[in-house]
């Protein structure tokens, strides 16, 4: 976060594919291609196709300047699966992709759930329950 500049983190959002206006589709596909692909570097496919699958949740945060932390949730046979979660440059800090995360595992409470993530956040998912496994 900017010195000096405060953004209050709003409620949980979360449609399906089909219920996203054009305006909200863009800018949470805009956040996550600003913190995977331009600030982590890591060319690969975002749009998988699995965006649009029954039963796929797009779930966010706002702030004062659009959408601060995303998650993607993906109906599997099993369960759910947890990714692309990604939070904006200027809004890291502040609690936005802990209160996401808390948010959607308390719905889903009980579920089996796996989620992806990047080794270095390792971390951060164990305050969550979460256990590293794979490679």
């Amino acid at each position: 976060m900017t010195e000096g500049t405060a953004h209050r983190i709003g409620d949980v959002t979360s449609r399906q594919f089909n219920e996203l206006d054009s305006g909200s589709l863009y800018s949470l596909l805009r956040l996550r291609v600003d913190v995977f692909v331009v600030q982590q570097q890591c060319p690969y496919p975002d749009l998988d196709g699995r965006d649009t699958e029954p039963g796929t949740e797009h779930t966010w945060i706002e702030d004062s300047s659009g959408p601060a932390a995303y998650l993607r949730i993906l109906r599997e046979t099993e369960g759910i699966r947890i990714g692309r979660v990604c939070t904006r440059a200027d809004a890291r800090g502040a609690g936005a992709a802990a209160k996401l995360l808390g948010h959607v595992l308390e719905r889903h409470l009980g579920e089996r759930t796996v989620l992806d993530a990047q080794s270095y956040l390792v971390g951060f998912y164990s305050r969550f329950g979460s256990a590293a496994s794979g490679h």
